[in-house]
């Protein structure tokens, strides 16, 4: 997995000159959908669309890092995933340490900062030993950030977010008149890290699904049929391409068009 050359695919160089170096996302958001529906397709059994998976992820994160993001955050298990047949939650758990223990010297090597977002304690002791290490080793690398959202849900950390506020409240810390945006920003998991400007979301499906709900608010967001395993450089560019297409007004006026309403009422 080395990234320090740009090495972009012959047939993806039309794509690479429609993209503004200059306007790429520094945060990056990734539902990684679709690995089982794509294996289901190839008749294969699900565990190989997850492998397959990891593939994408690995490419992704390389050219991601090389176009010049700054922090890539994925979707890899949810709190809803618990929900699947034992034999694939026991498969992805494997897989997570299998594939941890494989890549995290490379991971490090490039100064690449990994952190793993969501609650950890169900896990098995061995996963969460992994995780840990894997955390504590790139803590202070400064490249690239890697968010791995496992066990995670939107809506269970917000729930955690006001129970820690109601804490600090609770013991005179806070005052309810305290609490506001940048309080509640302070204590996500994802604390220090620019809220994404680009949430990117394979295999058709258009949802967010219980994902950074309090950070996607303003995010743009680029839905992909493509199932995530077959999510490559050139389907990356693309959403890359979409993404500067758009105007990102945060709720006002398009800047072309209010100059012009400017000068329209200048006048009369």
């Amino acid at each position: 997995m080395r990234l320090k050359k740009i090495s972009i695919n012959k047939k993806n160089i039309n794509l690479s000159n429609q993209i503004d170096i200059k306007r790429i996302p520094d945060h990056i958001a990734i539902i990684m959908d679709g690995n089982g529906r794509w294996a289901t397709k190839k008749g294969l059994p699900r565990s190989f669309g997850h492998n397959q998976g990891v593939s994408a992820l690995k490419e992704i994160i390389k050219v991601s890092k090389n176009l010049g993001c700054k922090v890539l955050t994925v979707y890899a298990f949810s709190t809803e995933n618990w929900s699947r047949p034992n034999k694939e939650v026991d498969f992805l758990i494997n897989l997570f340490e299998k594939v941890l223990k494989k890549e995290i010297n490379e991971i490090h090597q490039e100064s690449i900062k990994i952190k793993f977002i969501g609650d950890l304690s169900p896990f098995p002791e061995t996963l969460k030993s992994v995780l840990n290490s894997s955390e504590a080793l790139t803590r202070n690398n400064k490249n690239f950030i890697l968010n791995v959202c496992v066990n995670y849900g939107g809506r269970q950390e917000l729930v955690k977010v006001a129970q820690e506020i109601a804490k600090k409240s609770f013991s005179g810390e806070i005052k309810p008149c305290d609490v506001n945006e940048e309080l509640i920003k302070s204590e996500l998991l994802t604390q220090g890290v620019q809220d994404p400007e680009l949430l990117i979301r394979t295999s058709g499906e258009k949802r967010i699904s219980n994902f950074l709900l309090w950070q996607l608010a303003y995010s743009e967001i680029y839905i992909s049929e493509v199932l995530w395993p077959d999510f490559d450089e050139s389907e990356f560019f693309k959403a890359i391409i979409d993404y500067q297409s758009r105007n990102r007004r945060f709720g006002g006026i398009e800047s072309l068009a209010n100059e012009s309403l400017k000068d329209s009422y200048c006048s009369s």
